[in-house]
């Protein structure tokens, strides 16, 4: 017999999805206001979401060399259970840090940078035991249906938590408060009080075994490539300091990493295609075309928000002052929960007809939640009357894609980059909206991006995965790799905008290069005998 979905349980779980969101999302507002507050050029406000997002990379890279130093996979050994619970008083420790020192009055972006790195290092934990642990709660075959209700969630997160924080900064249209980072005590106390209470939960409630009984698989070259990457990351971290001890620009240290760690894995793959002894996953060379790629899909993702706030102030995009770029920034993360609900329509026993009406209905209903939360935070919404147009032709996109990975990956990094070149060439809402609707193309590359990356590795299918969650560590180097463009515009003239919009040629490059990987990818797969779409298609 099937086992039931235990959604009493799975309902707590996916607390923990919105949590990921609604603080990832909120850091678009964090990083202008930071960086005004704390008088910060580009390239330093965009260390924000570089120690949110190397926090992840550091904690997945620490809990697989403990495993594999040791022989004993850790998170198996405590359990999913224990792990979200360990996961979540972490986090606990970074809200509690970020809300004593926002109201201390002394704050100093380095103490802020330490706990938004703490908040994030308990994300990765719990993100690497609550996905498995959404699978078990239920039967196996309906597993995927219950990640992309989190996702649904953690898109819900993402959509909320922009409004919240420009809310809690700047107050409502219609009553103001004078911006101060103490405002933001408050929120993070009460975040801090929502993870205790979850842990508090999970740690009473009776709660299945959830652990793997899969081996250990040995792979010391895999180890010494994410080591190394790890170590090169570092002066990115660093990179105020970096430049005073060694002179060299912030921008070189940057893009220099960036350079450096994306042909260690080009090389790592071409290495395992000699000798795949010792390299784990990593001898399938789609796992490795599939981690550059999550590296760079995650980067895309978060550098286009994060220096969004930059662009808007200029004149010519609107010329918005921090307090009034939420509606925006929400729009942008609103049109990746647009696009992952209209994703999760896949996931239910629907005949074709009715799913292609649900795939047109969904994205617009969606649209219309994005409006109702807006309004009901004051903002003005005369500046999302024409985007229907930009989810019109996602939807097309989606319909003609049929489901199919590579050719949903395809379609949609093509849309994406013709978006950048609209932003770049134009001005204006219509610059904007070309922007924010990459959050449509990036909803769904994801699940499309890690479905091919983990087919036909067998055995190294759960160490694959782990490689490629690692792998959230483009969006900690590829906005600063941004921000150092935009801060050739001169600082403080919201009048000259030219390097600030062409630093978007940076997600240019980003989505060309995913269009080229699922064109690639597809080569790789079908030399191994191996065509996903054709498999996706005989299952319908």
């Amino acid at each position: 017999m099937q086992q039931q979905t235990k959604w009493s349980q799975f309902g707590v779980l996916i607390t923990v999805f919105f949590f990921w969101g609604f603080v990832a999302a909120s850091n678009s507002i964090f990083i202008p206001f930071c960086k005004k507050f704390f008088s910060l050029d580009q390239i330093q406000s965009q260390l924000i979401g570089s120690a949110f997002y190397g926090a992840y990379f550091y904690g997945s890279l620490i809990l697989y060399v403990f495993s594999t130093l040791t022989g004993t996979d850790l998170l198996n050994k405590i359990g999913y259970k224990k792990g979200i619970i360990y996961g979540l008083l972490i986090s606990v420790i970074g809200a509690v840090a970020l809300a004593f020192i926002s109201g201390s009055g002394k704050a100093t972006f380095g103490l802020v940078l330490v706990s938004f790195f703490i908040i994030a290092l308990g994300f990765s934990l719990q993100q690497t035991a609550a996905q498995p642990f959404a699978v078990a709660l239920g039967s196996p075959e309906t597993g995927a249906h219950r990640l992309n209700m989190g996702g649904s969630v953690n898109s819900f997160g993402t959509l909320l938590g922009p409004l919240v924080v420009s809310f809690l900064l700047f107050g409502s249209v219609n009553s103001k408060v004078e911006a101060s980072i103490e405002n933001i005590q408050t929120l993070y106390f009460f975040l801090a009080g929502l993870f205790i209470l979850a842990a508090v939960i999970f740690a009473y409630a009776k709660l299945p075994k959830t652990t793997s009984d899969e081996k250990l698989e040995n792979s010391p070259k895999a180890m010494n490539v994410l080591l190394i990457i790890g170590l090169i990351f570092l002066p990115v971290l660093f990179a105020d300091w970096v430049k005073e001890t060694t002179g060299l620009s912030k921008s070189v240290v940057i893009i220099s990493s960036l350079a450096i760690i994306l042909a260690i894995l080009f090389a790592s793959m071409a290495a395992a295609k000699k000798n795949p002894n010792g390299w784990g996953a990593m001898a399938y060379p789609q796992l490795v075309l599939g981690m550059i790629a999550i590296f760079i899909y995650v980067g895309v993702e978060v550098t286009i928000d994060n220096n969004f706030g930059a662009l808007l102030k200029k004149q010519r995009f609107g010329g918005y002052d921090e307090s009034h770029i939420s509606h925006l920034v929400s729009l942008y993360w609103g049109s990746l929960m647009v696009g992952r609900w209209t994703g999760a329509v896949s996931v239910f026993n629907l005949s074709k007809k009715l799913k292609r009406i649900m795939v047109i209905i969904v994205p617009f209903a969606a649209f219309g939640i994005i409006l109702l939360v807006n309004v009901i935070k004051g903002n003005d919404v005369s500046d999302f009357l024409m985007y229907p147009i930009c989810i019109a032709i996602a939807v097309a996109a989606f319909l003609y894609a049929e489901e199919k990975p590579v050719k949903l990956l395809l379609t949609v990094s093509l849309l994406a980059t013709a978006a950048m070149v609209i932003a770049i060439t134009s001005k204006g809402m219509v610059a904007n909206y070309a922007i924010i609707s990459t959050g449509l193309c990036c909803s769904v590359m994801w699940p499309c991006i890690f479905a091919l990356a983990v087919n036909g590795i067998g055995k190294y299918t759960s160490q694959g995965s782990a490689f490629l969650i690692m792998m959230i560590l483009g969006g900690a180097i590829i906005p600063p790799t941004q921000g150092s463009i935009i801060d050739l515009d001169p600082v403080g003239d919201p009048s000259i905008s030219s390097f600030t919009q062409l630093s978007y040629l940076v997600p240019l490059v980003c989505f060309a290069y995913l269009a080229w990987h699922a064109i690639q990818t597809r080569s790789v797969l079908k030399k191994q005998g191996l065509d996903v779409d054709a498999q996706v298609a005989a299952s319908h």
